[in-house]
């Protein structure tokens, strides 16, 4: 998928199919939430002038470490990259979109009720 915009709506549409999840738009910015809790940030649906587009996911394993090598991404702002939030821009070489699903379903489970989690882990690998 060359387009960025292609990645992300895969992105978007992993997240929503995870068990209680659904999306919002504060800030006019799109998130994905569990329950009340976003696991991932999606941005702007557009490039502008003053954003490039990117994703933000929370990882607490080695992924953490491989999704800051990609260029130009950081710890979050707002001292969300304390716990663990990096963001990556989407214009960058990112790596194959099965691992950055996989770093999408590690924020999930970061944040995710235990009840989510199990029910995630109760599905066929194939439904996963």
């Amino acid at each position: 998928m060359s387009d960025w915009h292609d990645v992300r709506e895969r992105l978007r549409a992993y997240a929503l199919g995870l068990p209680e999840t659904h999306e919002d738009h504060p800030w006019g910015e799109t998130v994905i939430k569990v329950n009340k809790k976003v696991f991932l940030f999606l941005g702007l649906d557009e490039q502008t002038e003053k954003w490039d587009p990117t994703f933000g996911v929370k990882l607490v394993s080695e992924a953490h470490g491989h999704a800051l090598t990609v260029e130009g991404a950081a710890p979050s702002s707002h001292g969300l990259g304390r716990a663990g939030w990096v963001t990556v821009p989407f214009l960058s070489e990112l790596p194959e979109t099965d691992v950055l699903l996989d770093w999408v379903e590690e924020s999930y489970r970061a944040v995710a009720p235990r009840r989510a989690v199990k029910e995630l882990d109760e599905r066929p690998p194939g439904l996963r």
